[in-house]
């Protein structure tokens, strides 16, 4: 590759760090003088490279957004890196190309990495592995996930349609405030302005700004978009984005609440979600102890006023199964209090019991040695 060639190439390099570049700095850059960064930039012209040349006092040179793609140039740490974040978010990330496209993309990674780094690479995808199993999704939740971000963006309601954990089917109309990543898998958190029960039982309670003023006031969206919004009340929910069946971006806009916060309002509906069993528990602990061993969007931590000269934290969670709850208890090593339900006493009662049986047995005897 010839030096004039390879000056090209790292003008393209320096000017896909993004911003505009001037033609001074790109000089002193390359090693060259003025005329020839204007020469360059015309060599990538003319190879389709998407180059915008800005006149004035902080003129200079930019990538401009094209029809396609200009040619990537990676550093090999670069490439590495781009190639495992889509590995590992393959098999544990939230995800949502199709598996063709995640596969083509990691190929042509890997086809351009140095032998020696590409053995490297190998070594470790050969001897590395993931504790979860691959989650599949195809490009059309890609394109949903496009799409609610733009509504979400530019405050523009959408009609949604939603399948739940049951197989019940619905549409609605939602003002889409934040998309959320969690667990493998997207969230949409919403207003949801009409009534009733909550779409997805697994979303847990919906939010009532009237109860909770860190949800705030929800705006309706106007069919008259020179209406402007109008506001009024409405309930928060969270819809698994793998549920959604169809999404289509109305006219009008709404206003989202100040200072909401999409992750918060997400692990708190998992949370609360309504299951089988609604647990009640007050532990003498401070919260981050007892977030130690309770992370969000598995219970919801509440301090309580102190007693005793000690602090006291209210624990509330929902289960299907209640076996699960005594283990943890006891890994908090602070006493309790079980408000709710009856039963979790019975449950750590017969674990108090084994545990103080375990301890208190007598180990088996040896054998007795052989003489032969």
């Amino acid at each position: 590759m010839t030096t004039s060639t390879t000056r090209v190439l790292a003008l393209l390099e320096i000017l896909q760090g993004g911003g505009t570049r001037t033609v001074a700095d790109l000089a002193a850059r390359l090693g060259v003088d003025e005329r020839t960064v204007r020469r360059y930039a015309g060599h990538l012209l003319e190879l389709g490279v998407p180059v915008e040349s800005l006149r004035g006092r902080y003129g200079g040179y930019r990538l401009a957004p094209g029809h396609r793609m200009p040619p990537l140039m990676l550093t090999d740490e670069e490439a590495l890196a781009v190639l495992l974040g889509l590995l590992v978010a393959q098999r544990t990330g939230p995800v949502t190309a199709s598996g063709a496209a995640s596969e083509s993309a990691a190929a042509k990674l890997r086809r351009v990495l140095p032998k020696a780094l590409g053995r490297r690479l190998e070594a470790l995808l050969e001897t590395a592995d993931f504790t979860a199993p691959p989650r599949s999704a195809g490009a059309r939740e890609a394109g949903l996930l496009l799409g609610l971000a733009e509504a979400a963006r530019d405050r523009r309601p959408v009609a949604l349609g939603y399948t739940d954990r049951r197989g019940r089917s619905s549409e609605r109309t939602v003002w889409p405030y934040g998309l959320v990543a969690h667990g493998g898998r997207w969230y949409l958190t919403a207003a949801d302005p009409s009534a009733g029960p909550a779409t997805d039982p697994s979303a847990g309670p919906a939010t009532d700004p009237s109860t909770d003023p860190s949800a705030g006031p929800a705006t309706a969206p106007s069919t008259d978009p020179s209406a402007g919004p109008v506001a009024g009340p409405a309930e928060v929910r969270t819809f698994r984005l793998d549920r959604v069946t169809g999404m289509r971006v109305l006219p009008g806009s709404f206003e989202s609440p100040p200072d909401f916060d999409p992750v918060a309002a997400v692990l708190d509906s998992l949370a609360g979600a309504p299951w089988a069993h609604e647990v009640r528990v007050r532990v003498r602990a401070e919260e981050h102890h007892v977030r130690r061993h309770l992370p969000p969007g598995l219970a919801t931590l509440s301090p309580l006023p102190p007693e005793d000269g000690a602090d006291w934290t209210e624990v509330r969670l929902r289960a299907e199964r209640l076996d699960w709850i005594p283990a943890v208890l006891a890994a908090l090593d602070r006493p309790f209090v079980i408000d709710r339900p009856p039963e979790l006493r019975t449950l750590v009662t017969s674990l108090a019991d084994r545990l103080t049986m375990y301890a208190t047995a007598s180990a088996p005897e040896a054998p007795a040695p052989d003489d032969h």
